[in-house]
C-alpha cells in the first residue's frame, strides 16, 4: 500500500506565498502619495480600458496589482461593502480602515484555507480625512496583512526599488505636478494612469480620474 504525500503545515505556508508573490512581482508597481491638495494615486499602466486605481467611496480611492480578474472582483466587493455600510449607518460610518479590515479577511481567508486558491493581488486604501495629518493608507498583502502607512505606499514589481526613489524626493506640501513627476521617474513609464482624491473640492466624492490630456499637462505623456 502506498503512503500519502505528506507537505507539512509551514512548507504549505511557503508555497502559497511563493505563488501569491510571483504573481504580484509580474504586476507593473502603483505609487499612492501625499500631495498638498490631496492623496495621488500613480500606477504604470499599459492599457487604457483595464483600470489599476479606482473609486470606492466619497472619500475612499482604492489600488491595486496582481491577477486583473482577482482585483476587479474585490473593487466591486469594496464597493457593495461601502454601500451596503453607507446605507445601513451613515456614509461617515464608511471607513478605510473598514474597508481595509474587509479585505483582509477575504484575502487572509483564502491565503489560509487549503481549498482555495491564494489571491495574487496587493491592495492599497486611500482614505481622504479633513485634516491633512489624518490621511492614511492601508496597504494589504495577499495573505491578509494590513499595514498602515502615513505618507506613501507602493505596491507592486520592485516596490522596493520604487518606494525607495519615492521616498527620496517625498515632500508631502508637493503640487501635484511634482507628485505625479517624482511617481512616474520612480516607476520608469511615462504611461501612466493618475487619478486624485482631492480635499477643498466643492463636492460629496472626492475621487476624480485624469485625462491622458491632464497627465501630459502635468509633464508625464501617456500614449
Amino acid at each position: 500500500m502506498s503512503m500519502p504525500f505528506y507537505v507539512s503545515p509551514e512548507q504549505q505556508m511557503l508555497d502559497r506565498a511563493e505563488f501569491s508573490r510571483k504573481g504580484i512581482a509580474r504586476g507593473r508597481a502603483v505609487v499612492v502619495l501625499r500631495y498638498a491638495g490631496g492623496i495621488a494615486l500613480v500606477a504604470d499602466n499599459h492599457s487604457t480600458t483595464l483600470n489599476k486605481v479606482a473609486e470606492i467611496y466619497d472619500r475612499i480611492g482604492f489600488a491595486a496589482v496582481g491577477r486583473y480578474n482577482e482585483f476587479e472582483q474585490l473593487r466591486i466587493a469594496g464597493i457593495r461593502h461601502a454601500d451596503l455600510r453607507g446605507y445601513s449607518y451613515d456614509r461617515r460610518d464608511v471607513t478605510g480602515r473598514s474597508l481595509a479590515g474587509a479585505y483582509s479577511q477575504l484575502l487572509g481567508g483564502a491565503f489560509s484555507s487549503a481549498a482555495e486558491k491564494p489571491f495574487e493581488v496587493e491592495l492599497i486604501v486611500a482614505e481622504l480625512a479633513e485634516d491633512p495629518a489624518d490621511d492614511v493608507l492601508y496597504r494589504i498583502s495577499y495573505d491578509g496583512v494590513i499595514t498602515d502607512e502615513q505618507q506613501l505606499a507602493v505596491i507592486g514589481g520592485d516596490a522596493e526599488r520604487v518606494a525607495a526613489i519615492v521616498r527620496d524626493g517625498f515632500n508631502p506640501d508637493a503640487p501635484l505636478t511634482d507628485a505625479v513627476r517624482l511617481a512616474g521617474n520612480a516607476l520608469g513609464s511615462t504611461k501612466l494612469e493618475v487619478a486624485v482624491l482631492e480635499r477643498d473640492v466643492p463636492r460629496r466624492r472626492t475621487f476624480r480620474r485624469l485625462t491622458p490630456t491632464e497627465v501630459a499637462a502635468l509633464g508625464v505623456r501617456r500614449d
